[in-house]
């Protein structure tokens, strides 16, 4: 059996990690409507944790989880909180379609700032195709026919800061440990949330335990698929795969509340999926020139 080539067995993983979280998001989505945004935060954290420090225990119990890299691992934590709060604000405010459309900014301003940031080129067949995908971003939305709301401005600063967590998470990934990667964001949240949570608590039922409890084991799964797929290809092959996350957003947003995308969203979307695509082939073409040079 061949083995998998590296950009596509990242591409793969990263199509795995990008649907758990679609899943996830779906789950943030339902218990917003019976939770401050605030609440929803704080749950979601609090219910991710324990899975996350099984994984630590199960991995090795005997590992250190002082960072390797301090200042970074900190920077990412704050960028990781600050739009941890954004998302979940969005997510419980619009529809899934218009979140994605937003948070598909986030894949281009990855791919274009990896060059500067991290010695990834952006070659022009390359730099066009990110175009066209933002084009289709801009579809999807249909920019002077939505009702402008703060959960617009929390999206694309949600977009804004996943850039940056991903390009840190470039930076730090080879070198600190999962568990290191995965807990100290989620604490952090479980922490900073739970200081409002006087003031918006609302009581929690079984179905809502339920559901944050499937959050949490969906969140833990996207992140060790993630952190696998950024470890094994570049940032170019990876962050296209999250367009991914479009479509499982417009079934399920349909299938439980009934949200019907519109013909142009439909067309945006199939417009990012084919610039996602085409990154991803171009990519694929160019492993092999790169490791001959």
């Amino acid at each position: 059996m061949t083995k998998l080539s590296h950009p596509l067995k990242g591409a793969l993983l990263a199509l795995a990690s990008f649907c758990a979280y679609a899943c996830s998001d779906v789950s943030i989505k339902a218990l917003g409507h019976g939770m401050n945004s605030f609440q929803v935060m704080f749950f979601s954290a609090l219910c991710t944790l324990p899975f996350i420090l099984a994984q630590i225990f199960w991995q090795d119990r005997r590992a250190s989880l002082r960072p390797a890299l301090p200042g970074l691992t900190g920077l990412r934590v704050l960028i990781s909180l600050l739009g941890g709060g954004f998302v979940t604000y969005t997510f419980t405010h619009l529809p899934l379609a218009q979140c994605y459309a937003i948070f598909f900014t986030m894949p281009l301003m990855i791919t274009l700032l990896a060059w500067p940031l991290l010695g990834e080129p952006v070659d022009p067949l390359r730099g066009a195709i990110i175009l066209a995908g933002f084009g289709g971003v801009l579809i999807a939305l249909q920019p002077g026919t939505t009702h402008f709301q703060l959960a617009h401005l929390t999206a694309i600063l949600g977009a804004v800061t996943g850039a940056l967590n991903s390009l840190i998470f470039r930076k730090i990934g080879h070198r600190e440990k999962s568990g290191v990667i995965l807990l100290y964001p989620v604490l952090a949240q479980v922490l900073v949330a739970g200081w409002i949570m006087p003031f918006v608590w609302t009581p929690l039922t079984l179905s809502d335990w339920q559901v944050g409890l499937q959050m949490g084991a969906l969140g833990l799964t996207g992140g060790l698929f993630i952190i696998a797929a950024y470890r094994t290809a570049p940032a170019i092959v990876v962050a296209p795969m999250q367009y991914s996350q479009i479509v499982w957003a417009s079934i399920l947003g349909f299938l439980l509340w009934g949200e019907k995308p519109s013909l142009a969203s439909t067309l945006g979307i199939g417009v990012i999926v084919a610039a996602g695509l085409a990154l991803l082939a171009v990519a694929g073409r160019s492993r092999p020139q790169e490791l001959r040079a």
